[in-house]
C-alpha cells in the first residue's frame, strides 16, 4: 500500500484540510481531559497560527521551532507552520538554556513557539539566536488575544512534495543531535505504508502515546496516522507514569497504545498491573529501543494485548520493519513493511545470507534529503536510493529480522561478536533485574569486555556475582559481564534512550 503524491503537495493538506473537504470536519480529532476538538476546530486553530507567523514575517522554507507540551496548541502550531510552507523544528520543551542555544544557532529559526512555563529558559538563550525575530509564548493572555484576532481562513501553500517540511533529530548517544531533513512525500509514504497498511487504522480508532509529540515516533503514530483516516488522538501534557497511563486508558478507552520498552517494563512491574483494564486496546506498538523477548512475554501474560515491536529511523521516517498482529515472533522485530526494501550487508555493501549478522540498508520513498550541515555524514549514510544505517541486524529464512545493536555498540570479545541486547535480555529474566544495559569497556590490556549496568529491585552483597553466574549458565561464557554496576537510573539522551556513551565513560 503506497501513495505517490502529485508534484505540488503539502502534508498539512493531506492530513488535515482533506478531512474537512471530505465532510469529516465535525468528527472528533483531539481529546484531552478537559474537552475535545473537531477537525474543523483544529483547522481553524492552525490557520490562526499560520496567519500569526506570516504577521511575524515567516516565509516559506524558513524554520520555526516548536517547544510545547502535548496539546491542541502543539498540533495547531505544527500544521500552521506547514500550511504557510515553512519548516517545523520540534524540540523538547524541557531543554536547558545551553541546549536551546545550540538549537537556536544550528537551525537559525525565525520564530520559536514555546509554552509560558519554558519562556524563561528560551529567553535566557536569546543572545545566541542570530535569526530569531520573535518568541511566541503560548499561555500568555497577550498571545491568546493575538491569535484570536487572526483570520480562521488560510490557503495552504502549494509546497513541492520534495521540499523539506520537518526537521527530525537523530538519536545519537554522544554530542549534540544532527538534523535530518524530511520531505512532505516521506511523511505521506510511511503514513500509508505503516499507519494504514500495517496498523490498519480506521476512523474508529483512538490513539494514545507514551512518548511525546516532539519525538518523531509519537508524531507519526499519535497524530499523522490517526489524522490520515479521520480517527482521534488523545493528548496529555503530563510526564508519563504507569499510574497516569492506566488512568488515561480507563478514561479515554484508546484502541492503539504507542509505547516504548522502558514504559512496557514499568507497566508490567507495577503493583496495580493485574487490576488495570486494557480491554479497549486492539494493539500496542513498541519502538525506540529493542524489545526483549522476556519483556514481550511478561506484557502478553499480564495484559493479553498484542504488542508489535518495530524498527524505524529519522532518516527513513518511522517504522519500516514491524511485527504483525497474529504473527509476532518474540525477540524479533517482524518483517519488512510493504513499500520498503531491507538488506543485510557486509562492510562492502554485499548482501549476506540469512542467519548472518550485518549492516542494515533500507530504501523506500521515505528517505531523507540529508543531514543539515553534515555533508560528509550525508554522503556516508545516503548512497543512491539506500540509507546505510549504523544498525546491525540478522534475517532468518522466513524474513523475520532480529536487532543486534548499533554497530558502535556491538562488542568484539575474544574475536567473536557479542550483541548487548542478547545479554540484556538474559539479565531481564532474573527476578531482581528491572532494567539492564550492557556496554563494552576496554581493560588495562586493551581488550574489550562486557560490563552490565543494572537497575534492580533488591540489593545484596552477592547479587553482582549471582548475575554473572546467571548469564554464564544460559549463554556462552564469553558473553557474561565481567562487572555488574548497580544504578538508580540510567543516563538518557534527549529522546529518552539509554546514553551508552555516558555509561562507558562512567567506567573510566
Amino acid at each position: 500500500m503506497t501513495f505517490e503524491p502529485p508534484e505540488r503537495f503539502n502534508i498539512a493538506d493531506f492530513l488535515l484540510d482533506a478531512r474537512v473537504r471530505e465532510g469529516r470536519g465535525a468528527r472528533v480529532a483531539l481529546v484531552s481531559d478537559q474537552r475535545t476538538w473537531s477537525y474543523r476546530d483544529v483547522q481553524e486553530m492552525s490557520n490562526r497560527f499560520g496567519n500569526l507567523l506570516r504577521e511575524a514575517g515567516v516565509v516559506p522554507e524558513q524554520r520555526v521551532i516548536i517547544a510545547l507540551p502535548d496539546g491542541p496548541e502543539f498540533v495547531a502550531a505544527l500544521f500552521g507552520i506547514l500550511k504557510i510552507g515553512a519548516v517545523v523544528v520540534m524540540v523538547n520543551p524541557e531543554l536547558k538554556p545551553e541546549a536551546i542555544s545550540y538549537f537556536y544557532q544550528y537551525t537559525r529559526a525565525r520564530v520559536a513557539i514555546v509554552h509560558q512555563g519554558a519562556q524563561e529558559a528560551f529567553e535566557a538563550a536569546r543572545a545566541d539566536a542570530p535569526c530569531l525575530a520573535e518568541l511566541v509564548v503560548v499561555g500568555r493572555d497577550a498571545t491568546e488575544r493575538r491569535l484570536a484576532a487572526q483570520s480562521a481562513e488560510l490557503a495552504t501553500f502549494p509546497s513541492h512534495r520534495d521540499d523539506a517540511c520537518i526537521w527530525l533529530f537523530s538519536g545519537g548517544t554522544t554530542g549534540y543531535p544532527k538534523a535530518v531533513l524530511q520531505s512532505h512525500w516521506s511523511f505521506a509514504h510511511t503514513t500509508t505504508c505503516y499507519g494504514q497498511g500495517v496498523l490498519r487504522l480506521t476512523e474508529d480508532d483512538i490513539t494514545l502515546s507514551v512518548p511525546k509529540l516532539f519525538f518523531g515516533y509519537a508524531m507519526g503514530s499519535n497524530l499523522f496516522f490517526p489524522f490520515s483516516v479521520g480517527a482521534r488522538s488523545v493528548l496529555f501534557p503530563d510526564k508519563v507514569t504507569p499510574e497516569l497511563l492506566f488512568e488515561q486508558i480507563r478514561k479515554h478507552r484508546p484502541t492503539v497504545l504507542v509505547n516504548v520498552p522502558t514504559m512496557v517494563n514499568h507497566m508490567v512491574g507495577h503493583p496495580a498491573a493485574s487490576d488495570a483494564d486494557l480491554s479497549s486496546l486492539r494493539l500496542a506498538t513498541s519502538a525506540g529501543e529493542a524489545l526483549p523477548a522476556e519483556l514481550y512475554e511478561r506484557w502478553k501474560a499480564t495484559f493479553g494485548v498484542e504488542l508489535l515491536d518495530g524498527l524505524g529511523t529519522a532518516e527513513m521516517w518511522h517504522i519500516f520493519i514491524s511485527a504483525r498482529p497474529g504473527a509476532v515472533r518474540p525477540g524479533t522485530m517482524g518483517t519488512v513493511v510493504p513499500g520498503f526494501e531491507v538488506r543485510v550487508t557486509d562492510d562492502d555493501g554485499r548482501e549476506l545470507p540469512d542467519g548472518e549478522v550485518g549492516w542494515l540498508r533500507v530504501r523506500g520513498n521515505a528517505r531523507a534529503i540529508g543531514y543539515w550541515q553534515q555533508m560528509e555524514k550525508t554522503a556516508q549514510a545516503f548512497q543512491g536510493e539506500w540509507y546505510v544505517s549504523g544498525d546491525m541486524i540478522r534475517r532468518d529464512t522466513d524474513g523475520y529480522f532480529t536487532y543486534c545493536g548499533r554497530g558502535d555498540d556491538m562488542l568484539k570479545v575474544g574475536g567473536r561478536w557479542l550483541a548487548p541486547q542478547e545479554v540484556e535480555n538474559c539479565l531481564l529474566q532474573h527476578p531482581a533485574v528491572k532494567e539492564a544495559a550492557v556496554v563494552g569497556v576496554v581493560d588495562a590490556q586493551g581488550l574489550t569486555k562486557p560490563h552490565a549496568f543494572v537497575i534492580s529491585s533488591v540489593r545484596n552483597p552477592g547479587l553482582a556475582e549471582e548475575l554473572k553466574a546467571f548469564v554464564r549458565e544460559r549463554l556462552e561464557p564469553y558473553k557474561a559481564p565481567r562487572e555488574v554496576v548497580f544504578l538508580d537510573d540510567f543516563p538518557r539522551t534527549h529522546l529518552g534512550k539509554i546514553d551508552r556513551g555516558k555509561l562507558r565513560t562512567a567506567t573510566n
